[in-house]
C-alpha cells in the first residue's frame, strides 16, 4: 500500500459558496485515494511519515475544462480583434504549425509542465486537427501527470484553405486512426471535438454523433459565444431555432457534453442544457478579450446548470486558474453593473468552487477533499506576503486568488502522485 500524508492548513470547497478549513490538519490518501481530512492524525497512521508544509494552505488542485493547446505559443496576441477575425488572423495560422511533430513535441512538453507548475491537474483540451500532434500532446500531458481528456479537432469547412483544413473523408479517417492509437493512455483519454458548428459539415457532425454513441465518448465544443457566430449558425442550419439544436440533432448533446462560453444562451437554451445534463464551461478572460460579452453565470447557477471554468487559452491570456477565478468574479461584477436584473456577483468561495470541485465533478468526483476522491492537491505558501492582521484561512485563500508571492506553489499532487515540487 502507498500512503501519502500531507500536513498543513487544509482548505477545500465542499459545496458552492462554502469553504472548510482544518488548520494544522492532515490530508491522508492510500494508493492515491483520499481517506480523510483530520485535525489529529488517526492512531492507525501513527509513526507514518508525513510531509509537513507548516502553515501553508493545502488546496484542491484545478480543473481547466476548456483550453486550446496549439494556441499556447500565441498567448496574449491578437487581443484587439473580435472572435472570427482573431481565428483567421492568429489562431488558424498558429495551429497549422502543428503539422510539424518536432514543434508539437517542444511546445506541448512546455505546456504540460507549466500546467502542473500552476496547479492544474485535470483538463479537457482541444488539440489541432493533426492526429500525430494530438497523440504527442496526450503523451506529454500524461508524462507530466496531467489527467483528463484531449480531442483531435474536426473541421472540414470554413477553415483556412491552404493553411489549416481537412476534407470530410480525411477528418473521418484521421479521427478513427487517432482513436485507435490512443487506447493505451492511462490518464489522458479521447474526447470528440467538432470545433464548432460552422467548422463541420452535416456529414461530419453525423459521423461524430454515431461515434459518440457507439464508443461512449464524451464531446466538447463551443456554444453561443459571439453574436456574429450565432447568426452564422442560423444561416447554416435554418431548420434549427437555436444554436444548441445543431449539436442535439446529431447526437452530440448529452450529460457527457461540455459546451464552452454560452455567453448568449437564453433561458430556453439554458433549459436544454439543464435537461440534457450538459456542462457549461465559463471562460471569462476570452469572453472579455475578444469582446464576446459576459456570460449569465448567476442565472445558470440559480437554474441548476452545471458550470465549471476554463482558461480558454489563447483567447484567454492566463494559464493560471487562480487568475481565471479572479476573472470570473470580476466578470460577474460587470454583469451586475450592466444587467438590468442586477444579479449577485460571484463570491470568492463560489469562484473557487467552480475552479476546483465543479470541474472535478465532470470526472465523477465529489466536492472538496471527500473520502473516495483521487488525491489532486497543491500546497500554497503565503508567508512572504505582509499580514494586515492575523488572517483566517478563508482570507488567505481570498488573497491568493488575486495575489500570490513568487514561488507560491510548493508542491502539486495528481492522481495520488506528487508531480511538482518547488524544491526540484
Amino acid at each position: 500500500m502507498s500512503l501519502t500524508i500531507i500536513k498543513g492548513t487544509i482548505l477545500s470547497a465542499p459545496a458552492p459558496g462554502q469553504l472548510e478549513a482544518v488548520p494544522g490538519g492532515y490530508l491522508v490518501a492510500e494508493d492515491g485515494v483520499i481517506r480523510g481530512v483530520y485535525g489529529t492524525l488517526p492512531e492507525q497512521y501513527a509513526g507514518a511519515p508525513a510531509e509537513d508544509f507548516g502553515d501553508a494552505l493545502i488546496l484542491q488542485s484545478f480543473a481547466d475544462l476548456h483550453l486550446h493547446a496549439p494556441q499556447y505559443p500565441m498567448l496574449g496576441m491578437g487581443m484587439d480583434l473580435p472572435l472570427l477575425d482573431w481565428l483567421n488572423a492568429y489562431a488558424f495560422p498558429t495551429e497549422a504549425r502543428f503539422a510539424d511533430t518536432d514543434y508539437a513535441r517542444e511546445i506541448y512538453r512546455r505546456l504540460a509542465r507549466e500546467l502542473v507548475a500552476n496547479g492544474t491537474t485535470r483538463v479537457c483540451m482541444f488539440s489541432s486537427l493533426h492526429t500525430d500532434a494530438t497523440l504527442i500532446l496526450m503523451e506529454e500531458l500524461e508524462k507530466a501527470g496531467v489527467t483528463g481528456y484531449v480531442g483531435k479537432v474536426n473541421m472540414d469547412r470554413n477553415a483556412a484553405p491552404g493553411v489549416l483544413e481537412e476534407t470530410t473523408e480525411e477528418s473521418k479517417r484521421e479521427t478513427l486512426r487517432w482513436l485507435e492509437a490512443c487506447q493505451d493512455f492511462r490518464l489522458v483519454k479521447p474526447m470528440l471535438t467538432p470545433r464548432f458548428t460552422p467548422s463541420c459539415t452535416d456529414e461530419l457532425m453525423a459521423f461524430l454523433g454515431r461515434l459518440a454513441a457507439e464508443r461512449g465518448l464524451p464531446v466538447q465544443s463551443h456554444l453561443s459565444e459571439n453574436d456574429r457566430e450565432i447568426e452564422w449558425v442560423r444561416q447554416l442550419h435554418p431548420d434549427c431555432k437555436q444554436y444548441w439544436e445543431t449539436y442535439d440533432k446529431y447526437g452530440l448533446w448529452s450529460g457527457r457534453t461540455l459546451m464552452a462560453h454560452c455567453v448568449w444562451s437564453d433561458i430556453r437554451e439554458r433549459a436544454a442544457m439543464k435537461e440534457a445534463g450538459v456542462t457549461v464551461v465559463h471562460c471569462p478572460d476570452s469572453n472579455v478579450n475578444v469582446c464576446s460579452g459576459t456570460a449569465p453565470v448567476r442565472a445558470m447557477l440559480e437554474e441548476g446548470l452545471k458550470v465549471a471554468l476554463g482558461s480558454d487559452i489563447a483567447g484567454g491570456d492566463h494559464l493560471s486558474m487562480f487568475d481565471v477565478t479572479a476573472s470570473a468574479i470580476r466578470a460577474s461584477k460587470v454583469r451586475q453593473m450592466t444587467d438590468p436584473a442586477r444579479p449577485a456577483f460571484l463570491t470568492v468561495p463560489e469562484g473557487w468552487y467552480l475552479a476546483t470541485s465543479a470541474g472535478a465533478a465532470y470526472f465523477g468526483e465529489q466536492p472538496g477533499f471527500a473520502a473516495g476522491n483521487r488525491l489532486h492537491a497543491l500546497a500554497l505558501a503565503d508567508d512572504d506576503l505582509p499580514q494586515p492582521h492575523p488572517m483566517t484561512p478563508q482570507e488567505r485563500l481570498e488573497r491568493a486568488v488575486y495575489l500570490r508571492q513568487r514561488g507560491a506553489i510548493r508542491a502539486v499532487w495528481s492522481e495520488g502522485r506528487k508531480v511538482f515540487s518547488a524544491e526540484g
